[in-house]
């Protein structure tokens, strides 16, 4: 069989052509002389077969895979080696170069390319909501029968910075919009709903509590017909804090520990601890806050007796020793609780 261009017979065909005349006119990369891709001036995100994608990465690393998602490569070609250079940036076009080396059936190729990849600058969808001022969900935080306090103020802004900046790396609308302090609470605006629900499980984990959901009709989507809605959720933290004093069913106790599953309390008289659920929170009544528990002295103390100063009326008070009492000396000054006219130390380890 010979070549019918040259006229060989003794060299490899491809097709009905010899290798070698076939190679004159063959390209094993393809590659446009100019790319268009459009990116968001705010977050780098590059719009991609209908989708904004690639959040949040360098203008050079964009013209990059701008480059690698143009090339193609002959699939007869083995063991590429593509080398991509950007030579230099004149306003929004990058001029590139792009080298590539194969082997086709046991020869080497080299070829070489110049190209430009184009910038088009616009605002992705995600970034256009954010400068109008778009959210989805206000998490209003209250306290229940109280003011919030500083302490649970300053714990739920550094809780919120922390989670939304943290969801920030994958959810471009975890931002919080803003922050309305008023006389019951602080209401904060926040752009993502699932970011908002982090958010609600971080501030409920750490004061506990109670929350309501209620969603708000606010549009329809004109072109789909969908609802658009959004979501205000009410947090109530508990009357209580902890270290306060309470009554549970048939126990008084001392708040130990608080969380999104349960409040954990230590029964004054058993000094047994035990838990409240948050369904059962409304049958929780407030006894006394930590700081206004009442103090007094210890004044004698024997194996079988412990003598204490009434605060009421300083008097003598007597009370029978127990194991949890046996740590307690003599001019010690302990806190009390009056319950049914009988008094109880509190081992206050809070």
């Amino acid at each position: 069989m010979f070549c019918p261009e040259c006229g060989s017979s003794d060299k490899e065909m491809i097709g009905n052509i010899c290798i070698d005349c076939f190679l004159k006119d063959y390209h094993f990369l393809e590659i446009p002389e100019n790319i268009k891709i459009t990116v968001c001036k705010h977050c780098n995100a590059k719009y991609y077969k209908g989708n904004w994608i690639d959040e949040d990465i360098p203008e050079e690393e964009i013209i990059y895979r701008a480059l690698e998602d143009n090339i193609h490569i002959d699939n007869m070609i083995e063991n590429e080696i593509i080398d991509l250079n950007i030579i230099q940036m004149r306003g929004t076009i990058g001029e590139c170069t792009v080298d590539g080396i194969g082997n086709f059936k046991g020869r080497e190729l080299r070829e070489h390319y110049n190209t430009n990849v184009q910038i088009k600058h616009a605002t992705c969808p995600t970034c256009s909501k954010r400068a109008s001022g778009y959210y989805e969900v206000v998490i209003q935080l209250r306290a229940d029968e109280r003011e919030l306090t500083n302490d649970e103020k300053e714990k739920s802004n550094e809780i919120i910075y922390n989670v939304l900046n943290k969801q920030f790396k994958k959810d471009k609308l975890a931002y919080l919009h803003e922050k309305a302090i008023l006389k019951e609470g602080i209401d904060y605006y926040i752009g993502s709903y699932k970011s908002g629900k982090k958010v609600l499980n971080s501030l409920k984990n750490q004061f506990g509590g109670i929350s309501k959901e209620s969603p708000r009709l606010i549009s329809e989507d004109k072109s789909t017909g969908k609802r658009l809605y959004r979501i205000w959720i009410s947090l109530r933290l508990p009357k209580y804090k902890i270290g306060d004093i309470i009554k549970f069913q048939d126990k008084i106790g001392q708040i130990l520990y608080i969380n999104q599953d349960k409040t954990l309390a230590v029964d004054i008289k058993k000094h047994q601890n035990f838990s409240i659920s948050w369904a059962k929170y409304e049958e929780v009544e407030m006894i006394e806050k930590k700081e206004d528990i009442q103090k007094t002295s210890v004044i004698s103390k024997s194996p079988t007796n412990l003598e204490i100063l009434n605060p009421e009326d300083y008097s003598a008070y007597d009370m029978n020793m127990k194991e949890e009492y046996e740590n307690f000396n003599i001019g010690d000054e302990i806190k009390v609780i009056k319950i049914n006219e009988e008094f109880f130390p509190i081992i206050d380890n809070i």
